[in-house]
């Protein structure tokens, strides 16, 4: 009994394999497996590459340019105009831009005293709280254009810049930079010291800002792109063409004016002519009567 029992289950599968479906059967779905790998293999191979290329586009910051223009450098566009100083929060304005639009206490704060006579400020003097030295960095990235020793100003470094604006570094202690060099913005310069024009403002920083050769009051500019200095372009031009008109308007005025005759000169002229006639007339009855008299 139990041999046969032992035996039935061999004789179900080998009932199972006398089918003639059965192998036609196991062919399909061994198949369809590797069909099934084949496929998932390709596609994990097609997609491996796209999130490499996201990775490595991000890691180099790449940004398409669907329209194939001339991409501006991130730097030049993003640059700000900073306050020359490493630390802006223990950094003051001492000596502020004189502005002749400002308030009465703006232009008070934004005269000099010098050899008992007062001189209205192109720039402004920055000095720390405690009146301690500090470190001079460039406002912008550019080029040293000047590096000198002045005998008023202290030692006075100049960088020039793109698009002809200029900054102006005076009353410098220690200077780190020579003439000609290139330099980043936040570069050292050198540190704060003392000059004899501003001693009342003690260990300082003289800065001044000019855009096409014209001062500009840096505190409205600071922590400012670049861009905004194109502004005073555009007015300096248009103040510019006013006052150009209205010479040319003065001149016009002054010239009509000159070549014009008064009331009184007109009055003088026929003046002088009625007694021209009056004298010819006369002449003219004293002949008359010569004649008759001679007849």
């Amino acid at each position: 009994m139990n041999e046969e029992n032992k035996g039935t289950p061999k004789n179900k599968w080998s009932n199972i394999f006398r089918k003639k479906w059965f192998f036609p059967a196991l062919y399909l779905t061994i198949a369809a497996v590797l069909l099934s790998v084949v496929v998932w293999y390709q596609n994990l191979d097609n997609q491996i590459p796209d999130a490499q290329d996201q990775i490595d586009n991000q890691e180099e910051g790449f940004s398409p340019n669907p329209n194939d223009e001339d991409a501006q450098p991130v730097m030049d566009q993003q640059e700000v105009i900073e306050m020359p100083v490493t630390n802006q929060d223990q950094a003051e304005i001492v000596t502020k831009f004189f502005d002749y639009n400002a308030e009465q206490k703006d232009q008070e704060s934004a005269l000099v005293l010098y050899n008992n006579r007062y001189y209205q400020s192109k720039g402004v003097d920055i000095a720390s709280a405690n009146d301690e030295t500090f470190e001079v960095v460039a406002a912008l990235s550019g080029t040293i254009t000047e590096v000198k020793e002045d005998p008023l100003l202290g030692n006075v470094v100049v960088l020039s810049h793109d698009n002809d604006v200029m900054t102006y570094y005076a009353s410098l202690g220690d200077v780190k930079v020579k003439a000609g060099e290139k330099i980043k913005q936040g570069d050292l310069l050198g540190t704060a010291g003392k000059n004899l024009f501003g001693k009342d403002s003690g260990t300082h920083v003289y800065f001044e800002l000019r855009k096409d050769g014209k001062e500009v009051n840096p505190e409205t500019y600071f922590n400012q792109p670049v861009s905004k200095l194109e502004n005073i372009t555009e007015e300096v031009a248009e103040e510019d063409k006013a006052e150009d008109q209205s010479e040319q308007t003065e001149a016009t005025e002054t010239e009509d004016s000159s070549t014009e005759p008064t009331q009184e000169e007109d009055t003088q002229e026929n003046d002088e002519t009625n007694t021209d006639t009056d004298k010819q007339e006369e002449q003219g009855k004293e002949e008359t009567n010569d004649t008759s008299a001679s007849a």
